[in-house]
């Protein structure tokens, strides 16, 4: 009885050991995505924008970024084509977005155009960049080699 105890109880600790050294979740590849692409809704006043900066760094924009998890900072230029756009064009200026990303979210980002007045002259506040839409999304960053 007793070697079939020392053999039961050495299983044991050879199965508490190897679940110890189990490998963790690889979390450097989780992401989100934060979008450009998707049509915004023109009866909320929403319209599209450009990436020109993320964290300040000049960036070719495209339609998604997926990034890891932290906070980035976007700087739009706004596509705002209503006629009720009164604007000077020196007063079109790009504005910064500070999106949080969390892992297998979707941010879509767009250009609320305020309607509240008629924006004249060289007055910048008659936009502003905003998520206007947050959905699930399955997000990986590649495996770097």
């Amino acid at each position: 009885m007793s070697l079939w105890r020392n053999q039961v109880l050495l299983l044991l600790g050879v199965c508490m050991l190897l679940s110890a050294c189990a490998s963790q979740p690889d979390t450097s590849r989780y992401c989100g995505t934060v979008s450009g692409y998707s049509e915004p809704d023109r009866e909320q006043n929403l319209y599209h924008v450009v990436v020109t900066h993320l964290n300040g760094k000049p960036v070719i924009s495209k339609p998604n970024y997926q990034l890891s998890p932290g906070v980035y900072e976007f700087t739009l230029a706004e596509l705002i084509d209503s006629p009720t756009l009164k604007v000077r064009l020196a007063a079109r200026t790009p504005k910064v977005l500070s999106v949080k990303v969390e892992a297998n979210q979707r941010y879509h980002i767009a250009a609320r155009f305020n309607t509240d007045k008629v924006y004249r002259g060289n007055n910048t506040a008659f936009w502003e960049p905003e998520v206007w839409l947050t959905e699930e999304h399955e997000c990986e960053l590649p495996e770097i080699k």
